[in-house]
């Protein structure tokens, strides 16, 4: 598959975007180059092989969910921190609605 000069504005068309003569010019080796890659890639036999995310396997690193004790750095101070709210609901921040 290729594509012509009237194919990229028609792609710029739908992605609104603004295009002189030269930039669709530029544009077509440029489309033409980045399907041919696509149509490389469909010919790999990928048959057996299972899905997947990443090349290597990724696990997060997770640390424990603790509140520090300490008043100055950690928690504790939710009523310090919801004295300066202007509405506080159930020990929380409380926001109007927005309903539309």
């Amino acid at each position: 598959m290729s594509v012509d000069k009237a194919t990229v504005a028609k792609i710029a068309s739908l992605a609104r975007i603004r295009m002189d003569d030269a930039a669709l010019e530029r544009m077509v080796p440029e489309l033409n180059g980045i399907l041919q890659w696509v149509e490389q890639l469909g010919e790999v036999d990928t048959a057996g092989i299972a899905p997947m995310a990443a090349v290597i396997p990724n696990t997060l690193r997770l640390r424990d969910d603790v509140v520090d004790a300490d008043p100055l750095t950690g928690g504790g101070r939710q009523a310090d921190v919801l004295a300066n709210a202007p509405a506080a609901e159930h020990g929380f921040f409380g926001v109007p609605k927005v309903i539309e």
